[in-house]
C-alpha cells in the first residue's frame, strides 16, 4: 500500500465511522423504545394478576410472552398444581451446564493500607403502597489449577437450610444465568418526583386516657369499649376530616390479647372487628392506602366508611416514629410539628408520611440529582441480584456472649451506643450495575489492586477461617438456621462459608491482632458514588438541630418534643435505609366467611364472619429498590461497631479494641462490656456515647430479657451520677 492509497483509506474509515455513530444512534433510540413498551408490558402483565380468575396461558398469549415469561413477572400466576410444585427437586439440586471452569478459591493476602409556620396537618397520602491497621505484607499466592465449577446453582430466595446443619447461601451461577446478576433491570430508575405529596389531617389520640389532640384542640372522648368502629366515630365526631389517627398510649389492639394463642391473632382479630358504619379500605385510583398491616404492637388499620368507600381513615402506632416516653398527646404533636419544621429547613418539599419508612424515602426521591451522570436517575439492580442481596446481606450485629465467654460474675457492665450509627455510613454507595469479581479474576490482581477492591462497594463470597489463637470476638458473619439469622464465629480453626461487604472483609484482613484467613469465591464491585450522600446530611443537619433545641430550650415540654422529634429523624434515615432493602412484599387482607380465598395466602385467623390472611408478592418493580445501598450502610456499621478511626482524636475505638473476653453483647449499634474505658465523644454521629454503668457483682446475662433489664438498671445508674 502506498501512502496515496493509506491516506484514502483513513478518509473513508472516518466517513465510515459517522456513518457507525449514525446507527448507533438509531439503536439508542430504538432500544430505549423497546425498554419503554416492554415495560410497559410487564407492568400491564402485573396487573393483570391481580384479578382473581387470570390465567397465565390466555395472558402469555395476548403479550407474546412464554408461560415462564408469564410467572417469572408474577409469581402467583403459576400454572402448576401445588403438590406438584411442592414435590419438585430443590432449585439448588438441578443440575446445569457449566459455562466455563471456575477458578480454585484464592486466598487473600493482607493488603498493605494508609490508615416557616407549621401547618395544621402534617402528613402526607403516600402516592403508592400496597398493603485499619497496617499489617505485613506478603506475596499473593499463585493461583491454583482451576477445578470444575460445581453443577448446581444456589437459588436466590430465602436461602436453604439443610436439616441439622447451617442456612445454604446463595452463589452466582457461571455463564450466562450469572451475568443476570451483574446487571440492572431494564426500563426501571429511581427518577425525581414532579409533584408534591398532599398532606393528610392527623389527630394524636391518647386511647388510656380518652384524650385526643386536634390542631390546637385537646378533647376528651368516650370510645366505649375501644374498637376500631367506637374509636373513629368518636373521634371524626370530635374532629370531622380527620384522616390519620396516632395512637400515643392504650394500644388498644391488644385489648382482650388473653383470649388469643398469639399477640398476631389478637391484633388481626381487633382490627376486624365489625362494623356497621366502617368497613376495610380497598384503596382507589392513584391513592393505594388499602387493607390493614398486621403487625404484634405497631399495627396499621385502614378504614372506609360504608357510604363512602374512597375515603381512607388510617388508625397507626406512634410507635413506628419513637418510643414517647410517656409523653401527652399534646407534646408528641409538637413534636411532629418541631419535625416538620427541621425537615423544611433542608428539604424545601418536605411532607411527613405515614411511616418514617415512606417519609425516608419520598424525601430521598427529593434529591435525586437534576445534573450529572445520574440526572436520568439511578438504575434499580436485577431481580437476582436484588434476591441475593435479600438472602445475604445482614442487618445490624446481634450477638449475646454468655459465660464461658465471660465471667459468670461481671465486674460491672458497662453501655456504649454509637450516635445516630447509620448516618454515619451514607457518605458513599455504589451506583450502576455491578463488576462480577471471579475468585481467578481477583487472584490475578496485584496487592494494591485487591484493596482498591475491598474498599469498593463491593459484596463477596468467601471461605473464611478464624486464625488459631484468636482469642476475641468474631469478625464476620456467618449463616445459621433461620430466615437471615446469622452468628459470628469466633473459634480458631472455625471454617464457614459466607458473604460479606468489603468494609467487613478489609477488617478481617488488616485488623491489629491477627489477620483472618479469606478465599474469595466471588464478588460484585459498584463504581463508587454518593446516591444518599446529600439526603443523610440532611437528615443529619435536621437531627442536630432538633437536639440541640432538646437541651437549650427553656419551656420543658419543648425540650422533650425536640428530643422526640430527634428520635423520629433517626427513625427516618434508619427505616428509610431499611426501605431500599425492598423485602419481599407482604400483603394483608381479610375474605368473608365462605368465599374462596385468594391463591397462595397464609391464615392469620378468623372469626364469625372473616378470615385474615397474609401473603408474599414477592420482589415488586420498585423503582426505589436498592438493596445495593442498604446492604452497604449495614456492613459499614458492623465495621464500626468492631474498629473505627476518630482521627480527630487519633484514637481507635470500637470492640476489638476492649480486651478479650470483655465483651457481653452487642445490639445492633451498641456494645455491652466490663471495660469502662474512656472514648473521646463529641455527639457527632458514630461515635460510641456512654449510656449506662452498673455496678458489680452482676450476673453475667444468658438471655437477652436478662440483658435489658440489666440495661435499664445501669442506664438509671448512670443518669443518677453513678460512676461518671
Amino acid at each position: 500500500m502506498d501512502r496515496k492509497t493509506y491516506t484514502a483509506e483513513l478518509a473513508s474509515l472516518r466517513e465510515l465511522r459517522t456513518e457507525i455513530t449514525a446507527a448507533e444512534k438509531v439503536v439508542a433510540t430504538a432500544q430505549k423504545e423497546l425498554d419503554r413498551l416492554t415495560g410497559q408490558r410487564s407492568r400491564r402483565v402485573a396487573g393483570l394478576a391481580g384479578y382473581e380468575g387470570a390465567q397465565a396461558a390466555p395472558i402469555a398469549k395476548a403479550s407474546g410472552l412464554t408461560l415462564a415469561d408469564i410467572v417469572r413477572i408474577a409469581p402467583l400466576l403459576d400454572p402448576t398444581p401445588a403438590a406438584v410444585r411442592e414435590a419438585r427437586p430443590a432449585a439448588s439440586a438441578v443440575p446445569v451446564p457449566v459455562a466455563e471452569p471456575a477458578a480454585q478459591p484464592v486466598a487473600v493476602v493482607a493488603p498493605a493500607v494508609t490508615q416557616q409556620p407549621a401547618p395544621a396537618e402534617f402528613a402526607p397520602v403516600p402516592a403508592d403502597q400496597a398493603v485499619p491497621v497496617e499489617q505485613p505484607v506478603e506475596q499473593p499466592a499463585a493461583p491454583a489449577a482451576p477445578i470444575a465449577a460445581p453443577a448446581t446453582v444456589a437459588v436466590v430466595q430465602p436461602a436453604a437450610v439443610v436439616e441439622g446443619g447451617p442456612r445454604v447461601l446463595p452463589e452466582i451461577p457461571q455463564g450466562p444465568a450469572g451475568d443476570r446478576f451483574a446487571a440492572v433491570t431494564s426500563g426501571l430508575v429511581s427518577t425525581r418526583p414532579n409533584f408534591t405529596q398532599q398532606t393528610r389531617v392527623t389527630v394524636f389520640l391518647d386511647v388510656a386516657a380518652g384524650e385526643l389532640v386536634a390542631r390546637e384542640h385537646t378533647l376528651r372522648l368516650n370510645l366505649g369499649a375501644k374498637s376500631p368502629g367506637e374509636i373513629l366515630d368518636a373521634v371524626l365526631a370530635a374532629a370531622p376530616g380527620t384522616e390519620r389517627i396516632y395512637v400515643t398510649a392504650g394500644a388498644p389492639w391488644h385489648e382482650g390479647a388473653e383470649r388469643y394463642s398469639t399477640l398476631k391473632d389478637a391484633v388481626a382479630a381487633w382490627l376486624n372487628t365489625p362494623s356497621q358504619r366502617w368497613t376495610t379500605a380497598t384503596g382507589a385510583g392513584k391513592d393505594k392506602l388499602a387493607g390493614h398491616f398486621v403487625h404484634q404492637r405497631q399495627p396499621v388499620g385502614r378504614y372506609a366508611p360504608a357510604a363512602d368507600p374512597k375515603s381512607v381513615v388510617e388508625v397507626r402506632s406512634i410507635g413506628e416514629w419513637f418510643d414517647t416516653g410517656g409523653a401527652d398527646p399534646a407534646t408528641c404533636r409538637d413534636a411532629f410539628r418541631l419535625l416538620w419544621q427541621a425537615l423544611r429547613r433542608y428539604f424545601d418539599d418536605a411532607v411527613l408520611m405515614g411511616s418514617p419508612s415512606q417519609t425516608g424515602r419520598d424525601l430521598w426521591t427529593r434529591t435525586i440529582p437534576t445534573k450529572g451522570k445520574w440526572a436520568g436517575g439511578y438504575p434499580v439492580m436485577s431481580q437476582e441480584l436484588r434476591g441475593l442481596l435479600h438472602a445475604t446481606g445482614g442487618q445490624g450485629r446481634t450477638e449475646l456472649l454468655p459465660p464461658p465467654r465471660v465471667p459468670q460474675q461481671l465486674p460491672g457492665l458497662v453501655e456504649f451506643d454509637a450516635t445516630f450509627a447509620y448516618g454515619k455510613q451514607t457518605w458513599k454507595s455504589g451506583v450502576g450495575a455491578p463488576r462480577r469479581v471471579t475468585a481467578r479474576a481477583f487472584a490475578a490482581m496485584d496487592q494494591a489492586a485487591q484493596a482498591k477492591a475491598l474498599m469498593a462497594c463491593s459484596h463477596w463470597h468467601i471461605r473464611v477461617t478464624v486464625p488459631q489463637g484468636w482469642d476475641h470476638v468474631g469478625l464476620l458473619p456467618a449463616p445459621v438456621p433461620g430466615d437471615r439469622a446469622w452468628e459470628y464465629p469466633a473459634t480458631g480453626g472455625a471454617t464457614f462459608t459466607t458473604w460479606a461487604g468489603g468494609a467487613e472483609v478489609h477488617l478481617a484482613l488488616t485488623n491489629h491482632l491477627m489477620p483472618w484467613k479469606v478465599e474469595v469465591l466471588d464478588g460484585l464491585i459498584w463504581e463508587d458514588g454518593k446516591p444518599i450522600d446529600d439526603w443523610g446530611k440532611k437528615l443529619k443537619a435536621a437531627w442536630a438541630d432538633l437536639t440541640n433545641l432538646s437541651k437549650l430550650h427553656g419551656d420543658e415540654r419543648q425540650r422533650t418534643a425536640a428530643y422526640l422529634a430527634s428520635r423520629a429523624v433517626r427513625s427516618i434515615l434508619l427505616f428509610g435505609i431499611g426501605g431500599f432493602a425492598q423485602r419481599p412484599r407482604t400483603v394483608t387482607g381479610t375474605t368473608p366467611i365462605g368465599e374462596a380465598l385468594p391463591a397462595g395466602v397464609e391464615i392469620l385467623g378468623q372469626d364469625e364472619n372473616v378470615v385474615t390472611w397474609q401473603r408474599s408478592t414477592g420482589f415488586s418493580r420498585d423503582p426505589n429498590a436498592h438493596p445495593e445501598w442498604a446492604a452497604r450502610v449495614w456492613s459499614g456499621a458492623r465495621t464500626a461497631l468492631l474498629s473505627m478511626k476518630m482521627r480527630e482524636d487519633d484514637v481507635m475505638v470500637g470492640a476489638l479494641h476492649l480486651p478479650a473476653h470483655s465483651i457481653v453483647a452487642f445490639r445492633t449499634d451498641a456494645i455491652y462490656t466490663t471495660a469502662d474505658v474512656t472514648w473521646p465523644y463529641h455527639g457527632q454521629p458514630g461515635e460510641f456515647l456512654k449510656k449506662g454503668h452498673l455496678p458489680g457483682p452482676v450476673a453475667a446475662p444468658t438471655t437477652l430479657e436478662e440483658l435489658l433489664a440489666l440495661r435499664d438498671l445501669g442506664r438509671a445508674h448512670y443518669a443518677q451520677g453513678g460512676n461518671r
